[in-house]
């Protein structure tokens, strides 16, 4: 099945979670929301369903409280579309119909992503003091300074390479993956070229001594 149907063009938490890793979400759905009521039942016992579905969420990564808060954090983000009956809204892809997404829906997917990141953080972190750390590092005076100008020629060489890659996301939303929709380019020499330019920067920003493990391979 098709695990993650582009979850960072979602325009609200709930939409987000049925856009990321479908599979566990749906099991979780199955398994325990709806054996607990789910959406049945007064506000008090949904609040309490959601809280329950997301800390286990939490807890099936690891036994950490990184990982508890992670959910619990979720849980408060979706709270307020459930009592405001907007967890059911955006069931179809962002602007589906349309070249351009809005500029409400650009903005709903800014506040939807600077949500879900901040909660990365706990998921992220190797403890709850790590995670602290890292936030009280970011909530500083450095924030809102001027940035650090001789870093800027590769800053812009890495905005223009996450600009490309992003058009090429929002091109393939529709299918199951971002370059779905390559296979449109009539001529198969341009789309080869697209291809190896691909791997050529992958290969160029991911050439590093330094062995990284993928994250998932912990759980």
């Amino acid at each position: 099945m098709q695990n993650f149907a582009f979850p960072y063009f979602s325009r609200n938490m709930a939409e987000f979670w049925r856009r990321w890793h479908i599979s566990l979400s749906t099991w979780f759905r199955d398994y325990v929301y709806i054996p607990l009521g789910g959406s049945k039942g007064n506000k008090l016992q949904q609040i309490r369903n959601i809280f329950i579905i997301f800390i286990l969420s939490g807890f099936w990564h690891g036994a950490n409280w990184t990982f508890i808060v992670w959910g619990a954090l979720n849980a408060l983000y979706f709270v307020p579309l459930l009592l405001l009956g907007r967890n059911r809204q955006h069931l179809d892809i962002v602007a589906s119909d349309r070249k351009w997404p809005s500029l409400k829906e650009l903005i709903a997917m800014l506040g939807t992503f600077c949500l879900t990141v901040f909660s990365w953080i706990f998921f992220r972190a190797e403890d709850m003091d790590h995670a602290l750390s890292y936030i009280s590092r970011i909530f500083t005076i450095k924030l809102v300074a001027l940035p650090n100008f001789s870093l800027f020629p590769g800053a812009i060489t890495l905005l223009v390479l996450i600009g490309c890659f992003l058009l090429a996301e929002w091109k393939g939303r529709i299918g199951q993956y971002g370059i779905s929709g390559l296979k449109d380019v009539p001529r198969k020499a341009y789309r080869w070229s697209i291809y190896l330019f691909i791997i050529l920067i992958i290969d160029i920003f991911g050439n590093t001594s330094e062995e990284i493990e993928f994250i998932y391979f912990q759980f």
